[in-house]
């Protein structure tokens, strides 16, 4: 009987549907140990799950099945990341509303996930667009208010003219829009920020408690951007006025010729002398066109402008001129630095530009050149320093600071989050803004503040959200004092609802709760978190992953929860390219939907090859011929399923027993398989596993030889069970057609092998004759030197190299080898 995928498929996905994978005594008082594993929920999109989702589904997948048939409480949960630009963007597009596309692509997402095969507990869903949903991520955010960590400010913000919104930083890549790859502006905007920086020192310290890859590691500690450094303190020349710089080399301030800072400095103006004010001004306006990407990039000329005032170099106590430029970004340290241009690449091509002096205070021999053609950033021994003259620059780094009276310090390359979008769809912030009382938050007991229904959702370009449009829904009293306000008509970013997702799925139950004791439920929390397995693309690096870590990190500070860390373990899949080896897109036409790969293949056969493609963590090129391959090697599994029932008639004419030596070389293969599998699916070696897999099908069934139906059992028992995390539905049915079994195979006990079969008791015995290799012979590994010659002595291939000699001796290395000397 030909394997039918799509008749056997479907029949186990309803099956599996009426169960729902519900966490097994999945309680907070369970003994049995647990196993969190999640995916990074979609964006539902129109466009369904791609090739790219299946390869780390199905590895999450794969995980899942494993340990529950290792006896862990396993939750694999799924969900939707619902809000912002995505879900809102595709709906301008289809000219529908966001709530209509976000049903209807759910409901498709759900579909291709079930037709997978995946083994989710849709009990435990969420949307980050159910008002019971971000009812708690305003919840949050009120908590965030009330400690500080949530406030107000008029900033200069990333502007995509195209999305009509602001975007993070960490949205904005090489001066484009990261979601539509416009052009992005700077423009000051009142926006409502948290305070990230208050945890940046945590953020960075406690990766080293986190299972994940270096790359990950290192992207977010080089955002973060932690410098030891010291903050200097220049008196502005014929003012009050102090300027703030923070510098990592205190011992070059002997050399510091003249300042610069951001053209966004608030001191910038209040500086200026006024017959340079004209050209700042016009500088600054340039300047504010450009995004930080494009500043800083090292290629480019520098430009700057004087501002005509001179500040005071405290080491020296010279007058110094004070420059703007923007390649000084002032959201970083204290938006001014102090320029050393012998002794730093950007300074000294600064003051090459501008004709401004440089000074030489560090040589690596002692004495200062004639002149200096580029700049020298060793370390050295100062000259021209004052009394520190002499001595080495690191050596007199601590004492300089305290002859100038300034202070050690750390600050962070990292800013503070801009959390408004001047969007319609997203989660609303709960403050009222009032015209007596300043912002008030609203009352946990008014929340979910429920994002209104609105006929025009486009974006107005003007940095206004559409909310504000909505006269009846912003129009409100102040809770404070009773007068008239208004809401904030801004809306949170698509990230707030994924900062904390993790959580939601085990609260999922308590959504409706009025009473935040209740919904944070400690046992539960304290149970499942962390997350033990977390997988995902790479490019969340430094948006999701550093955002959820910054929430969790506020929630323990609240005590939440209790661990310090969300995601324990962290694994990034590598991309699925297209046959063409480019990455897939509509454009270059060269995108796999996998559900024709279903509809033609199957399931089992598109999670087989997605996983047989090459290590997890690579890219991989999509091939078709490996698809096929998957096919031959689940119908030659089918057919040693289809021997069990004596489906066919002609192996019959192609049995004969096996003798005892076959029989212990097929168990000893059966439990290097458990061994190698095992091992291959907890260190994600999922190739290689199926490799295994496939060399265990080939000896049970092999041209010519099939073992009888009851030496055969056993090993189809073993490899159904083995293969079922991989290839479900097909070992479902063999499971319960072929081998007759009643229960699920879903939470039949993983095998185990028996560690003697993986002894070798046999080795090639190599036989040289005056050290020449002449022969091996398989021989028992307990044999003695006296057997060993034996057999060589009566060897063939041996005889008629000593056929007339005499033996002189013979030198036996037990385990290798036996060499004759003639």
């Amino acid at each position: 009987m030909k394997y039918d995928h799509l008749k056997i498929e479907k029949k186990w996905q309803k099956e599996w549907a009426k169960n729902n994978f519900k966490v097994w005594q999945a309680s907070a008082t369970s003994k049995n140990k647990k196993f969190y594993i999640l995916d990074m929920f979609p964006y539902p999109s129109g466009d369904g799950l791609h090739v790219g989702h299946v390869e780390s589904y199905t590895a999450s997948d794969i995980l899942s099945r494993y340990y529950r048939m290792k006896g862990y409480n396993v939750l694999n949960p799924m969900g939707w990341d619902a809000f912002g630009l995505p879900a809102e963007n595709y709906a301008i597009k289809t000219k529908t509303h966001p709530a209509k596309v976000v049903a209807k692509n759910i409901t498709c997402f759900r579909q291709q996930s079930e037709a997978m095969g995946f083994s989710y507990d849709w009990t435990k869903t969420i949307n980050t667009t159910d008002p019971q949903y971000y009812k708690w991520t305003q919840w949050i955010f009120l908590k965030l208010y009330e400690k500080g960590l949530a406030y107000e400010a008029e900033v200069p913000v990333n502007w995509c003219d195209t999305c009509k919104t602001v975007l993070a930083n960490e949205e904005a890549s090489d001066s484009k829009c990261d979601r539509c790859g416009s052009p992005v502006v700077r423009k000051n905007l009142r926006q409502w920020l948290l305070k990230i920086t208050a945890y940046a020192d945590r953020l960075v310290k406690d990766l080293d408690l986190l299972d994940w890859p270096e790359q990950v590691k290192t992207m977010q500690k080089n955002w973060i951007g932690k410098s030891k450094g010291a903050e200097v303190f220049f008196k502005v020349a014929d003012s009050h006025e102090h300027i703030s710089v923070f510098t990592t080399r205190p011992d070059t301030i002997f050399g510091a010729t003249y300042l610069v800072l951001a053209p966004e400095h608030p001191l910038v103006l209040k500086i200026t002398d006024h017959n340079y004010l004209r050209e700042v001004q016009e500088y600054i306006s340039s300047a504010n066109r450009k995004s930080d990407f494009e500043r800083q990039m090292d290629n480019r000329e520098k430009t700057g402008v004087f501002t005509g005032a001179y500040a005071v170099n405290p080491a020296t106590r010279e007058r110094i001129p004070v420059w703007i430029s923007d390649y000084i970004l002032i959201n970083y340290a204290s938006g001014a630095i102090m320029a050393v241009p012998a002794h730093d690449k950007r300074d000294y091509e600064f003051s090459q530009r501008f004709h401004l002096p440089l000074r030489e205070i560090i040589s690596s021999t002692g004495k200062p050149h004639d002149k200096l053609n580029q700049p020298f950033e060793g370390d050295g021994i100062l000259v021209d320093s004052g009394p520190f003259s002499g001595m080495p620059n690191k050596e007199a780094a601590s004492k300089i600071l305290l002859y100038i009276g300034a202070q050690e310090t750390v600050k962070y390359k990292i800013h503070d989050w801009i959390f408004s979008r001047q969007r319609y769809w997203g989660e609303p912030i709960p403050i009222i803004r009032c015209p007596h009382c300043g912002n008030v938050p609203l009352s946990e007991k008014d929340l979910p503040l429920k994002l209104p229904e609105v006929k025009n959702y486009q974006p107005s370009g003007t940095g206004e959200s559409p909310l504000a449009n909505i006269e009846s829904w912003v129009k409100v009293k102040c809770p404070k004092c009773g007068g008239w306000a208004e809401r904030e008509t801004n809306t949170m970013p698509q990230w707030a609802g994924s900062c904390w997702y993790y959580m939601g799925y085990l609260l999922s139950d308590k959504l409706k709760l009025k009473d935040p004791k209740k919904f944070w439920d400690k046992k539960v929390l304290d149970y499942w978190l962390p997350v033990d397995f977390y997988i995902g693309g790479l490019e969340h690096a430094v948006l999701h992953l550093l955002y959820a870590r910054f929430w969790h990190k506020f929630l323990y500070d609240i005590k939440i929860v209790s661990q310090p860390e969300p995601f324990y373990k962290l694994v990034n899949q590598g991309m699925i390219l297209g046959a063409d080896g480019e990455k897939m897109s509509k454009s270059l036409g060269n995108v796999v939907n996998p559900t024709d790969i279903i509809k033609k293949y199957g399931a089992d056969t598109l999670r087989l090859y997605e996983m047989f493609m090459g290590p997890l963590a690579d890219a991989k090129p999509w091939n078709t011929n490996g698809i096929l391959g998957m096919v031959r090697f689940l119908s030659k599994v089918w057919q040693v399923g289809e021997y069990l029932e004596g489906n066919k008639k002609d192996f019959q004419e192609k049995i004969r027993p096996l003798n005892k030596q076959e029989i212990y070389s097929l168990d000893k293969s059966k439990n290097k398989t458990i061994k190698k599998v095992t091992e291959d699916i907890e260190a994600l070696r999922f190739n290689t596993a199926i490799s295994s897999l496939m060399e265990y099908v080939n000896q049970l069934n092999v041209s010519g030889r099939l073992i009888s139906k009851n030496e055969l059992k056993e090993h189809v028992k073993t490899l159904i069970v083995l293969l079922s995390p991989f290839a479900p539905h097909i070992c479902e049915q063999i499971w319960h057609q072929m081998l007759k079994k009643s229960r699920t195979i879903q939470f039949e006990p993983w095998p185990k092998y028996v560690a003697s079969f993986l002894e070798d008791k046999t080795f090639d015995l190599v036989i040289q004759v005056n050290g020449k290799v002449r022969s091996k012979i398989l021989v028992n590994k307990t044999i003695s030197e006296n057997q060993a010659k034996e057999l060589a002595l009566k060897d063939p291939k041996i005889l008629s190299f000593i056929k007339g000699k005499k033996i002189k001796k013979s030198i036996y290395i037990s385990g290798r080898l036996i060499n004759l000397v003639i």
